[in-house]
């Protein structure tokens, strides 16, 4: 008789143990901070209003909280002497939506002609081409920032190679191009997995019927696939745009202080200990994020409602058809792959030669001797590059014992018939639209700090909390990737082994997650990626401390220049990580691979 109630109880006690965990290192340390922000001793609302009337942070939509009834100065100019209202008119806000649209643009621009060359046509390596749309799950963004200054630095590739040409030098970093084509290497990828899925859903014969009617090609297309795209390239643009608003790493390596957005300036007030204003600035930034990833939801959704099968798919070999040299089709497509290989390619081969190259040009290990010579000095504070790997590799251990089990409760929850199912997810999966710095700070204000309970002060140490961070970073990534495989289960399976007298614990031990083992291993991948790469909280919680990792020691390599101006130092640690990261995208191709279409 004890049986059946093990039974009964294993899935409303896991879902309670995840709920628990949840509330303790993300909704409670979160909802504190929007306290701190809301009433600060007794003044409610003052430090939100604060930053609201500020047009340091609105430019001259401050004065809609400032005054109301009024009409913005700057609106009055611009209907007066006929001036365009400028990114700066907007304040630090409306810079970083600016900058976050900017972005957004690039990456559809760079990612669609990938989606429609993966869609359409087959050619060797294009599995591994849509797989390396995984790259921004993967590879961290402060690498990516590095490796974009080994390539455009004062002493990159890029001027490297004009130098020897004898052409001038250029100078492009720490401006606003820099950091939309960073943030385009990132997002691009994501653009072109998410369109070229919804236009593998289209059937072909949509298309051939409009030509049977006597459509030219330009007009089939233009009728039948661009109305059934649209949805999805707005999809993926608001995608690109949340991410862009949201970026850290990126802007705070490669913008310079002229460039800085809300995320960088919430990281500089955490630092100056200005927490009442990074507070207020933590809520709108969540506020506005959670919308636009509502939006987003909301729209991928309908696309997923929409989507055909793809039953009837019509993939022709590349170049079928191609006889000259000058074709208009070989050439735009070649003209593609260099843009693609530039910009996706060159940072990442930028970064590791920059790692053995010396001042001279010539080759050298001095960049990873330095390392060594770290690792080995007694100097307090010193970042050594041994202790980071190991934090990093411990992190996504506890990472992954505790994103993947609240993963799949997730996933079993979601997959629940009803609005209720829905609603569970998308509360359960808030983390994936809260900023790492919030949460970082959240966690620094209450298991960090210390939270008093019945008379006792209870704190947990730097890692335990930088665990807790990975973790409620990484377990919406693993339920996004185990839903669609639980979904797509046949019930009656399950319900099989039931008749044959198995119990609802036993059944899904035996029967459903054995069938969505390599939907579970790949989330695990992704577990293990995303905590080997998260640096947004990781450098708050390990200030002062010695829990950084492989992402916080790079940054703080990024400013040595015990080696001259190169980048030497961070390059060398950069390609440790990117050799770690490595692995992990490895797994994620090989065992996603066997249930991604």
């Amino acid at each position: 008789m004890e049986r059946p109630s093990v039974d009964r109880l294993a899935l409303p006690a896991g879902l309670a143990v995840t709920l628990a965990v949840i509330a303790v290192v993300f909704y409670y340390p979160v909802s504190r901070v929007l306290v701190a922000a809301v009433d600060p001793g007794g003044t409610a609302f003052g430090p939100i209003r604060a930053v609201l009337v500020d047009p340091f942070y609105l430019g001259i939509a401050h004065h809609a909280f400032a005054d109301p009834l009024g009409v913005p100065a700057g609106v009055l100019a611009w209907f007066r002497d006929g001036v365009p209202l400028s990114a700066a008119d907007g304040g630090l806000f409306g810079f970083t939506a600016y900058q976050a649209g900017l972005s957004a643009l690039a990456s559809v621009v760079l990612g669609l002609p990938g989606a429609y060359v993966l869609a359409r046509y087959e050619f060797p390596g294009r599995k591994t081409l849509r797989s390396l749309t995984l790259v921004p799950f993967v590879l961290p963004s402060i690498l990516v920032a590095v490796g974009f200054q080994a390539m455009f630095g004062a002493t990159g590739v890029v001027n490297d190679v004009l130098t020897a040409a004898g052409l001038g030098r250029i100078d492009v970093m720490f401006t606003l191009p820099i950091v939309i084509l960073a943030h385009a290497f990132y997002n691009a990828p994501l653009v072109t997995r998410l369109v070229t899925a919804a236009w593998e859903g289209i059937d072909a014969r949509q298309t051939e019927s409009a030509r049977a009617m006597g459509a030219s090609p330009l007009r089939a297309f233009r009728d039948v696939v661009v109305p059934q795209l649209v949805p999805s390239v707005l999809t993926a643009g608001l995608l690109a745009f949340v991410f862009s608003f949201m970026s850290f790493p990126i802007v705070l390596a490669l913008g310079g202080l002229e460039l800085q957005t809300v995320e960088v300036w919430l990281y500089a007030k955490v630092q100056s200990l200005a927490l009442e204003e990074a507070a207020a600035l933590a809520v709108l930034e969540t506020v506005v994020s959670l919308g636009l990833m509502y939006l987003y939801l909301r729209f991928e959704a309908g696309q997923i409602v929409a989507r055909g099968d793809g039953s009837h798919k019509s993939r022709r070999p590349l170049l079928a058809g191609v006889k000259t040299l000058t074709d208009p089709r070989r050439l735009a497509i070649f003209g593609y792959g260099i843009v693609a290989a530039i910009v996706f390619l060159g940072p990442v081969v930028s970064l590791v030669l920059e790692s053995v190259t010396g001042p001279d040009g010539g080759f050298t290990l001095a960049y990873y001797e330095f390392l060594l010579a770290q690792q080995a000095s007694a100097a307090v504070g010193t970042v050594k590059p041994l202790p980071a790997i190991q934090n990093s590799l411990l992190f996504a251990v506890g990472t992954l014992l505790l994103a993947v089990p609240m993963g799949v409760i997730v996933s079993i929850v979601a997959t629940r018939e009803g609005r209720g199912g829905r609603l569970a997810e998308a509360l359960l999966s808030a983390p994936i639209a809260v900023s790492g710095i919030v949460v970082g700070l959240g966690l620094l204000q209450t298991l960090v700090f210390g939270v008093e309970i019945l008379g006792q002060r209870w704190t947990v140490t730097g890692p335990v909390a930088v665990v807790a961070a990975h973790a409620v970073a990484a377990y919406p990534f693993v339920s996004r990737t185990v839903t669609p495989a639980l979904a797509g289960l046949d019930d009656r399976l399950a319900e099989a082994a039931r008749s044959l007298g198995a119990s609802r614990l036993r059944a899904l031990l035996t029967v459903t997650l054995p069938l969505i083992a390599a939907s579970v291993l790949a989330g695990a991948a992704f577990a293990v990626a995303i905590s080997i790469g998260e640096f947004d909280s990781t450098v708050l919680l390990s200030e002062g401390g010695g829990s950084y990792t492989m992402p916080v020691a790079l940054e703080r390599y990024i400013g040595n220049r015990s080696l001259g101006p190169s980048l030497g130092p961070a390059t060398a640690m950069g390609t440790v990580l990117l050799a770690v990261t490595a692995v992990s995208f490895v797994v994620i191709d090989r065992v996603g691979g066997r249930y991604d279409g």
